[in-house]
């Protein structure tokens, strides 16, 4: 029996769970206080992913740069790709929050979006 230990990132508590898996398949979650924690749990040991977030070049605003995020989670182990995305990335002001910056990054579904106003200058 393989056991996993993490650090629940769901909610402030941070509980300590254990899962335990037998031939890949999950036996047991504990140590979790919440049904997210139960979910999480699940999902970090068979499929990893996260929120990316990062900064754009955006040209002719009032700021030289825009914050961006992945609007839902992409693959833990793409995440490095969708940074490179992202560092190569560059839009024209003005930016609105929501407008999508790159559409279906790294052919993931998820596209990345705008999440301040960038006025023109």
């Amino acid at each position: 029996m393989e056991k996993k230990e993490l650090t629940c990132i769901g909610c402030p508590m941070g509980c300590q769970i254990t899962v335990e898996l037998e031939n890949g398949e999950i036996k047991s979650v504990t140590g979790n206080t919440c049904a997210i924690g139960d979910k999480y749990a699940r999902n970090e040991v068979t499929h990893p992913e996260r929120t990316v977030t990062s900064t754009v070049v955006i040209d002719g605003g009032d700021k030289p740069r825009i914050s961006v995020k992945t609007k839902g989670n992409v693959p833990k182990d793409k995440i490095f790709d969708v940074m490179k995305e992202i560092d190569h990335a560059e839009v024209k002001a003005p930016m609105h929050i929501g407008d999508v910056v790159i559409h279906d990054v790294c052919g993931t579904g998820v596209d990345v979006v705008a999440t301040r106003e960038i006025a023109a200058v």
